[in-house]
C-alpha cells in the first residue's frame, strides 16, 4: 500500500534532482585564476608570460555538460613577462597596442564533451579589434564545495589553446623569425558558483 508519506517522498526525490541538474552560473575566481602565454623566442627558447587582470564566467550543468554564455575578459595592460623592459615592448603598438585596445575577449556559445571530464570550447577571441575563432581544450579536474573560505561550489578547471598572433595584425618580428607567430596558451582557473 503506497501512503501519503511515500508519494510525498518520490515527489520530493523528483524535485530533488531537477533541481540538481539545473544550470548554475559561475564567475572566475581572480585569485586562483592564471591565463599565461608561451611564445619562441629567436628559435632559442620560449618567452612566458600572464595576464594578471581576469575577469568572467559562464554557465554549466554539472548533469547534463552544458555549458552556456562562456565571457572572459583580460585587461591587455596587466602583461606581465617578467621584465619591466619587455613588458612595456609587449604594450605598445607592436604588440598589445594596449591604449587603443585595453581588453581582449574570449566568448562562447557551448562546449563539446569528450568524457565526463574532458572536452573542447570552440568560441571567438576579440584581440586588437579583430574577432578569430579560437578552440580550447578544457579538463575539469575537480568539482565539490571549497573547503575552506568562501565555501562555494567550486569547478577547477585547466584548458589550452593555440593561436597564430598575425591573424589578430600582430605581425611584429614574425617574418624575420624574431618573435613566434604561434601563442600557445595556459589557462588554470578555479570557477565559483554564484549563489
Amino acid at each position: 500500500m503506497i501512503t501519503q508519506a511515500t508519494t510525498s517522498l518520490a515527489v520530493l526525490a523528483a524535485l530533488t534532482v531537477t533541481a540538481m541538474a539545473e544550470p548554475q552560473r559561475y564567475e572566475l575566481d581572480p585569485t586562483h585564476t592564471t591565463i599565461a602565454f608561451l611564445i619562441d623566442h629567436i628559435g632559442y627558447a620560449g618567452t612566458l608570460g600572464v595576464f594578471t587582470d581576469i575577469e568572467g564566467g559562464f554557465t554549466y550543468d554539472m548533469e547534463t555538460q552544458e555549458l552556456s554564455a562562456v565571457t572572459v575578459t583580460v585587461q591587455t595592460a596587466s602583461v606581465n613577462s617578467f621584465k619591466e623592459a619587455r613588458d612595456g615592448h609587449v604594450r605598445n603598438t607592436d604588440f598589445l597596442s594596449v591604449d587603443a585596445h585595453p581588453t581582449m575577449t574570449f566568448t562562447a556559445t557551448g562546449g563539446t564533451p569528450s568524457s565526463d571530464t574532458t572536452g573542447t570550447v570552440e568560441g571567438e577571441l576579440t584581440l586588437l579589434g579583430e574577432t578569430r575563432p579560437l578552440t580550447l581544450e578544457v579538463t575539469l579536474n575537480k568539482a565539490e564545495p571549497y573547503p575552506f573560505g568562501h565555501k562555494r561550489f567550486t569547478l577547477g578547471l585547466t584548458a589550452r589553446g593555440s593561436l597564430n598572433r598575425s591573424e589578430f595584425g600582430m605581425g611584429y618580428g614574425v617574418e624575420n623569425g624574431l618573435v613566434g607567430d604561434t601563442v600557445d596558451l595556459i589557462i588554470e582557473a578555479e570557477a565559483m558558483q554564484i549563489e
